[in-house]
C-alpha cells in the first residue's frame, strides 16, 4: 500500500513538473527586447549582419543617452 502511495506521488509531481514546463516554454516566444522601456527595433532580414548590428547599437546609445544623470550631493 505505501509503494502504491510513493509511485502516484511521484507521477503526480512528474505531472506538475511537466504543466510547468509546457507553460514555460510556451510563455518563451520570440518577444521584442525591452531597454530602458523603449522596445529595440526587429532586425530586418535583408540588411546585413553588420548593418543590423549598427543600428542596434544606435538605438541602445540613444536610450542610455536620453536617462538623464543623477545629480552629486
Amino acid at each position: 500500500m505505501r509503494g502504491i502511495f510513493s509511485i502516484v506521488g511521484l507521477l503526480v509531481v512528474v505531472a506538475i513538473i511537466g504543466v510547468l514546463a509546457k507553460k514555460q516554454l510556451s510563455a518563451s516566444s520570440a518577444k521584442p527586447a525591452v531597454v530602458d522601456g523603449s522596445v529595440l527595433p526587429a532586425p530586418d532580414p535583408a540588411r546585413s549582419p553588420q548593418q543590423q548590428t549598427q543600428q542596434i547599437r544606435q538605438a541602445l546609445d540613444g536610450a542610455v543617452q536620453s536617462r538623464p544623470m543623477p545629480e552629486d550631493k
